[in-house]
């Protein structure tokens, strides 16, 4: 699918700018790291897999405008260790923090009843507790260090459109329902210091690397989902970078607090996922394709 959004930005809008995105090898958070560095925006790009990030970082760098680098930090956002690593890295290699992208997450489907405790506390530290220690690390070791007040920080959090429930992925919807409402605490605790925080919410978005995670399914996924978007069409990531790139820019310096979709008016209906009925097979399956699960 072509990209059907093109930077609104001025050029050089983020010359002297370090921000940190997570799950920055691929994705979504590719797209948000290709628009910042296009913009002038030294970023880190974080993942578990340092051969996706130097890959990336190859291709990215190459978008590089105006004083614009990509680094890369092998991260696991579950372990806190890597997450005050990757603060480190940031601080001694961009020289500040203005912005963080809490992109990093993963699910696998599966019926509630099939869940496994491992399984479920594996997605909520991918999803919610990472974003918790992260936004934290570098409030307190650099945001709340600074001595100007009007010190103008950006958080933005990636979760999903979930405004209904999330069946066959209750542990991603607790999850990222959790992430909103930290995002409210944190932007209120925050602002005082400039900090802002605010949630984007992508409803289908097509990437090659996502929907490679659908394996075989990815054909009946779309067939069952495109019906119920009104706009009638997956969007794309660089439909997403746009919103995610505007939040961290000081033309949103008045807004906090808030959760935006990005999902074609799906949000504005239900979601068209349903598990199969009990009594069928209770494999993890939307209509009658398996998925494995990814953690």
């Amino acid at each position: 699918m072509s990209s059907l959004a093109l930077t609104p930005f001025k050029a050089g809008l983020f010359v002297g700018k370090g921000i940190i995105v997570t799950g920055g090898g691929t994705g979504l958070g590719y797209a948000i790291a290709k628009e910042l560095v296009s913009l002038g925006a030294k970023v880190v790009i974080a993942a578990r897999r340092i051969d996706v990030l130097e890959a990336a970082a190859s291709e990215l760098n190459k978008s590089s405008q105006r004083g614009g680098k990509i680094y890369v930090c092998q991260c696991n956002v579950r372990n806190e260790d890597d997450i005050q690593k990757l603060v480190t890295f940031a601080l001694e290699t961009m020289g500040r923090i203005d912005g963080l992208v809490n992109n990093a997450g993963g699910q696998f489907v599966s019926p509630v009843e099939n869940i496994s405790a491992r399984g479920f506390k594996a997605v909520v530290e991918t999803n919610l507790l990472s974003c918790f220690m992260l936004s934290k690390e570098i409030y307190n070791r650099w945001w709340s260090l600074q001595e100007d007040s009007k010190t103008s920080g950006s958080i933005v959090n990636i979760i999903l459109a979930n405004k209904n429930g999330f069946p066959m992925m209750a542990h991603s919807g607790a999850a990222r329902a959790g992430v909103e409402n930290l995002t409210k605490s944190m932007a209120l605790e925050w602002i005082g210091r400039g900090v802002r925080v605010n949630c984007v919410a992508p409803g289908i978005i097509y990437t090659e690397s996502g929907f490679a995670n659908y394996g075989e399914m990815a054909g009946a996924f779309l067939s069952s989902v495109l019906p119920c978007i009104p706009a009638h069409r997956c969007g794309t990531a660089e439909e997403v970078s746009s919103l995610v790139v505007f939040l961290l820019s000081d033309a949103a310096v008045y807004i906090t607090g808030q959760n935006m979709g990005v999902d074609g008016g799906m949000g504005q209906g239900t979601i068209p996922l349903r598990p199969q009925d009990h009594g069928a097979s209770l494999l993890p399956v939307y209509g009658e394709l398996p998925m494995k699960a990814r953690l």
